[in-house]
């Protein structure tokens, strides 16, 4: 899943727009912005939050600060060291797909971060929040709690398959891939209509605000 892969997987899957959202990380963002520019697809910088339920939930942030922001306080409540051997490198590149470093946090790992905490830090950076992989039968909400609790304020639900599960009512759905080989991009996609192709626009779409709305 380095840059270069991951933008000719999209371009060649014939999509507009990548969220790049990998486990308590997104030191890969910039690489993937750069690998894509001037190709005609867009990239969201987002992370994919464990917390400490080991309830995964995609977070998508408007600009750069804010991204960094959210991985400084992931890394601030992440613990433990990864384990190369057991669960692979965890490799910084460029966008010429060069190495440029390594991550040894424990990536794979829960942070100490409660769900509540996760989304409420989303939300404060300005991010959406999305219920990862709800039809997943491990690190989703519904398989680590039993249900999607009311109060904690998702933006949307992230469905992978064909299935779609009960949800609450109101739950904007985003189908998506949850890739994590190049040659799963795109299997599963959603229609926005939207301005541009922004994780703002993308809010405003899962909450049907001034004519944004999800058409599939």
């Amino acid at each position: 899943m380095s840059p270069l892969a991951v933008v000719r997987e999209g371009r060649e899957k014939g999509l507009h727009v990548i969220a790049v959202c990998d486990h308590n990380s997104a030191e890969n963002v910039a690489a993937t912005r750069r690998a894509a520019e001037n190709t005609g697809l867009a990239v969201i910088g987002g992370i994919e939050i464990s917390s400490r339920e080991e309830v995964h939930v995609l977070g998508l942030f408007r600009d750069g600060p804010a991204l960094e922001s959210a991985q400084q306080i992931v890394l601030e409540n992440l613990v433990g060291e990864n384990e190369p051997q057991t669960f692979g490198e965890q490799l910084v590149m460029n966008e010429r797909d060069e190495v440029v470093g390594h991550n040894s946090r424990l990536l794979i790992g829960a942070t100490e971060l409660s769900l509540e905490d996760v989304v409420g830090t989303i939300h404060r950076l300005g991010g959406v929040a999305i219920a990862a992989h709800v039809d997943r039968p491990s690190f989703s909400v519904i398989s680590q709690l039993g249900f999607i609790p009311s109060g904690v304020g998702f933006d949307g639900a992230e469905v992978c398959s064909e299935e779609r599960p009960t949800l609450p009512e109101g739950l904007a759905v985003v189908r998506s891939s949850d890739a994590h080989r190049p040659g799963e991009i795109g299997s599963r996609h959603t229609l926005f209509l939207v301005e541009r192709p922004t994780a703002s626009e993308i809010g405003m779409a899962l909450h049907r605000m001034e004519g944004r709305r999800v058409l599939t």
